[in-house]
């Protein structure tokens, strides 16, 4: 008996720690928001692993990405639920300016000349993101500072509330 109560303060101890501050995670796309450096990061490793992997219209796992079945896949990984299109991953998300993009963020760009949002891709820092490119291509870096994605680009959202300057 007089073991108990250190025993259940050192278990107390141990399981608060194991919770990272500020972390809240997505139940699915319509409710709340998240943010920690940490799940960013993770965000941008989980997307980095899938690096290589072949293009697939309407894939969604790693036997074969389209660009948003990819995204959503990552972050689906990472415990958040998104839409399954490039569109409605475009309007669940909180619309920010291409200045205040961070690792995690979603970048939008119009490919297609039959509709304006179609293709998505995960932001990683430096100007950088991760995208399931095309049909005969495979999951791979492209840069921002580009002319061919900076011309194409329509905008950025983010599912995380770290946003601010």
């Amino acid at each position: 008996m007089k073991w108990s109560f250190p025993i259940i303060i050192v278990f107390s101890l141990i399981a608060s720690s194991c919770t990272p501050e500020g972390s809240f995670y997505r139940d699915s796309w319509r409710n709340g928001w998240f943010y920690n450096k940490n799940e960013r990061d993770r965000i941008v490793r989980t997307a980095e692993r899938y690096l290589g992997v072949r293009y697939k219209r309407g894939g969604a796992t790693p036997r074969g990405f389209d660009c948003s079945g990819y995204v959503m896949y990552v972050y689906q990984r990472n415990g958040i639920l998104l839409p399954r299109s490039v569109v409605r991953q475009y309007k669940a998300g909180k619309k920010i300016g291409l200045e205040r993009v961070k690792p995690g963020d979603l970048l939008f760009f119009r490919t297609s000349r039959k509709r304006r949002l179609s293709h998505v891709g995960i932001y990683c820092g430096d100007d950088r993101f991760i995208h399931a490119p095309r049909s005969g291509k495979k999951v791979s870096f492209a840069d921002m500072d580009k002319a061919y994605w900076r011309k194409r680009y329509i905008g950025a959202v983010t599912f995380m509330s770290g946003n601010r300057m």
